[in-house]
């Protein structure tokens, strides 16, 4: 018996691949299905079953595309009611990968369809949990996101978690391995480990939600502080309970190069968004007037998701040469299947055809401090709470680059800002989306808070509830 955790850190999503004499499963894959092949085809093994834990919120699952490829059933726990063909198990099912068993857990509460997948090992020992958004490392999946599917309360769906977690995966032994489907930075709970495996029992002592004292109080506990979802999850959701594009297909249509005329007439044709996702500092120097910076080199998919929010958005490419398919890879796993192309040599054929560029007024953190010591300065800190909290400059204001369309509107166009984030990626996605609508009266601090540490800029961990954006 094998089993691989196979996570892929921009997602903070854990897929899983088990082999057993001659026989596979794999658990909530990615849309991109070439890595499973490979090692079907390295091990000499034969898919037999994909199991979905639920239907993902927060990517789409490469279910559909790995069946039609393998021949492989998609299973789902009970009640799932997806539009394609799939095995729906009932509680308890068993499920032969060679010499070992998967026995389904139905645990309702992150979703009603919600299963673990229980691994019981050669002997008949119960040794694996694959918890999918059921149990983190941590914390639990948030009861928030399926409400209107169930015409649930999150209260309601909470209780139904308390429920599938008391009575269901605590009576399971300490030494039993979890494996869960996302670790920390998933938007799917909120107070994630950065580890991503370990024993059952540890998490009996350490998990808050396994903890609480009665039913009333783990609901209050898992619904306190939940931020709101991004506006793409339940575009994911329908997309992996419905069907979508076969992933070759989005990538064949995504990798079409076009020279900057071409481009540029496809762009105002279509109405597509140009993403470029060049580094941040690249992009400050030079860019496509318009364009949107979401560097690949950060928290790409889930800052596109979070920031475009419908899939169905015509895109267009910009990129470093050789990092169109990568881009177009990530782009899909969240959802966004309508990619046009990319510019053809990247930003620097743009530039030799003498089209009209732009670029961000950035500044080093060392001028940004010559600068606010000889003026009255406004500086707009976009970073999350917690990290304005830990630690800000003396009198910044905190506006969080995921509510961008919040405060934005109050912005006054005449009054100058200096804005920052933490080393500069989300700042320049800011720096771009403002200068897309029409805003310039700002300057950009390179580095960010990072650079700023180093200064003499007086800095504070005093909340000043006035400086914090009312949501």
């Amino acid at each position: 018996m094998k089993i691989e955790q196979i996570y892929t850190g921009c997602l903070a999503q854990g897929a899983y691949y088990i082999t057993s004499a001659g026989e596979a499963a794999i658990i909530d894959p990615l849309r991109e299905t070439k890595p499973y092949i490979n090692r079907l085809q390295d091990d000499v093994v034969q898919l037999k079953y994909i199991f979905e834990t639920h239907f993902h919120a927060d990517f789409v699952s490469g279910h559909l595309d790995l069946s039609h490829k393998t021949g492989a059933r998609v299973v789902y726990g009970p009640t799932a009611t997806p539009e394609f063909e799939a095995i729906i198990a009932e509680d308890h099912q068993i499920f032969e990968i060679g010499n070992v068993k998967i026995k389904v857990l139905h645990t309702p509460g992150h979703t009603l369809e919600s299963s673990c997948y229980l691994l019981i090992d050669e002997n008949g020992e119960e040794k694996v949990l694959f918890s999918g958004d059921t149990l983190f490392l941590g914390d639990v999946g948030r009861p928030d996101l399926a409400q209107k599917a169930a015409n649930m309360t999150q209260e309601e769906l909470a209780g139904l978690l308390y429920d599938s977690l008391y009575h269901k995966i605590l009576p399971l032994n300490d030494d039993i391995t979890v494996y869960p489907a996302h670790g920390s930075g998933s938007a799917c709970g909120k107070n994630m480990q950065k580890e991503t495996v370990d024993t059952l029992g540890n998490q009996k002592r350490t998990n808050y939600a396994l903890n609480q004292k009665d039913k009333q109080s783990f609901i209050k506990e898992v619904t306190d502080g939940l931020l709101p979802p991004p506006a793409y999850f339940g575009m994911n959701v329908m997309m992996n309970k419905k069907g979508y594009s076969r992933f070759d297909e989005v990538l064949s249509r995504g990798l079409q190069a076009f020279a900057p005329e071409q481009f540029e007439k496809i762009a105002e044709a279509s109405g597509a968004l140009i993403l470029d996702v060049r580094t941040n500092g690249e992009f400050a120097k030079g860019f496509i007037p318009q364009s949107v910076n979401i560097g690949l080199d950060g928290d790409f998919a889930p800052w596109v998701g979070a920031l475009i929010a419908d899939v169905n958005q015509p895109i267009l490419l910009v990129t470093e040469n050789g990092t169109e398919e990568e881009a177009v890879t990530r782009l899909s796993r969240v959802g966004f299947d309508h990619i046009l192309g990319f510019l053809e040599g990247g930003f620097e054929t743009w530039e030799k055809s003498g089209k009209e560029k732009d670029f961000v007024n950035r500044i080093s953190a060392a001028q940004f401090e010559t600068e606010i010591k000889e003026k009255e300065a406004k500086i707009i800190d976009i970073r999350r709470e917690s990290e304005y909290n830990a630690e800000h400059i003396h009198e910044a204001y905190s506006k969080p680059l995921g509510y961008i369309n919040e405060w934005i509107a109050g912005l006054q166009t005449e009054e100058h800002f200096y804005m920052h984030c933490g080393s500069g990626y989300r700042s320049t996605i800011v720096a771009s989306i403002l200068q897309a609508r029409g805003y310039r009266n700002f300057t950009e601090i390179e580095g960010g808070f990072k650079a700023i540490a180093s200064t003499s800029i007086p800095k504070s961990d005093y909340v000043c509830q006035t400086k914090i954006l009312n949501k």
